[in-house]
């Protein structure tokens, strides 16, 4: 998606259309710039820029708080068109997809064609610009989609991976950073091109195994597959603060949040889940991530909830201040656990809360109807 917080606040501000927007707060705030428009990153304005730095290269900026529910809510939408057109939808964040369309020819037609058409059906039913890269890897694809930007499509043949990717700079390799870029152009490297006649011996040496990442980067190549099985291995909700939190009430608020909506995923794949997992980050980056396996298994709110709420409090080091939490389900069970006839009356009670409740948010929007306990969300 393209601009995608800034794309989702204009649906309500069209006047700011074609003028410098910034997402994540006022100008003297501490936090730094969630997203730009295109008008403000000529500006030199970037995504994770503090706030202050962010109006001082644009005074005459407008500058919008977040609404991370609502991003999450339109990103929501957007799967469900991605649905339609594959059965195979990775969602590697909330503004960002991979979809394989391997095999969707006979109904769809062919990839190109199918790529336009969706791009062009996310517009029409959400007025939200998306760019599109289509190859045969993701590494290439994402590459792509960011040369396509904004509001384009760009198809890069199979088997000119190296030939689309050569004259680029190896900064547009995901993953490579400032600290990697620094250390390839010492070596006299500018260009994926010429990464990708470096031997591998030579990077393995200066780099490690991270070197053997970079040679295979070069080459357009993925590290992994698809899944075959188009069945989620997990089910994982994140949420990263614009600002760094301590407040127990307002972590434990985004903790119900991530459940809840882990736990309807779960529901409308019609799985139960034996395993939560938690994941915390704090300011210094330090990320620790535990685990509980259920007695049994389980698709309901509140056995995820308290079991997430549990992991979170035993675990959690209040002395310092989070900077990411997300909630994780594993190890899925396609039946529903055989409990004791005395659960029986309680469960049967509970599945059809969360099932009115599903209804409810498919229609109206995931985030219009929501525990107490997650409406105090920090930075919304």
């Amino acid at each position: 998606m393209d601009a995608f917080f800034v794309s989702v606040e204009l649906l309500a501000r069209p006047e700011l259309r074609g003028k410098p927007v910034v997402v994540g707060g006022r100008p003297d705030q501490r936090g730094v710039v969630s997203a730009a428009s295109y008008e403000a990153r000529k500006f030199g304005i970037h995504s994770a820029m503090p706030l202050r730095t962010a109006a001082r290269l644009c005074p005459h900026a407008v500058f919008l708080d977040g609404h991370h529910a609502l991003y999450s809510e339109w990103s929501d939408r957007i799967a469900t068109i991605f649905a339609k057109y594959s059965p195979i939808v990775e969602m590697a964040s909330v503004d960002e997809a991979y979809l394989d369309l391997s095999g969707t020819e006979r109904l769809h037609g062919p990839p190109l064609a199918v790529a336009h058409k969706l791009r062009c059906e996310i517009w029409e039913r959400t007025q939200l610009p998306a760019s599109m890269g289509l190859s045969a890897t993701r590494l290439v694809s994402k590459v792509a989609s960011d040369q396509a930007k904004p509001r384009g499509l760009l198809w890069v043949p199979a088997g000119m991976e190296e030939k689309f990717l050569a004259p680029l700079s190896v900064r547009k390799i995901p993953g490579i950073g400032k600290v990697t870029e620094a250390g390839l152009n010492a070596l006299g490297i500018q260009t994926v091109g010429q990464l990708a006649a470096v031997p591998l011996e030579r990077l393995d040496e200066a780099f490690g195994q991270w070197g053997i990442a970079l040679h295979r980067k070069s080459r357009g190549q993925d590290a992994y597959e698809f899944f075959v099985d188009a069945e989620p291995k997990s089910i994982s909700h994140n949420h990263t603060f614009g600002e760094d939190v301590d407040d127990a009430d307002a972590l434990h608020s985004v903790l119900c949040h991530l459940a809840e909506k882990a736990a309807k995923r779960l529901r409308d794949s019609g799985l139960y889940a034996r395993t939560v997992t938690v994941t915390i980050r704090y300011k210094s980056f330090k990320t620790i991530t535990r685990a509980k396996s259920l007695r049994e298994p389980t698709d309901l709110d509140s056995v995820i909830l308290a079991t997430a709420k549990e992991l979170f409090q035993t675990n959690r080091d209040p002395r310092q201040q989070v900077r990411l939490i997300g909630v994780a389900l594993s190890q899925f069970d396609h039946a529903a656990p055989q409990l004791h006839l005395l659960d029986a009356g309680q469960r049967e009670r509970l599945e059809k809360l969360a099932r009115a409740t599903d209804r409810l948010r498919d229609k109206f929007g995931f985030s219009k109807l929501r525990r107490g306990s997650s409406l105090r969300q920090p930075d919304e």
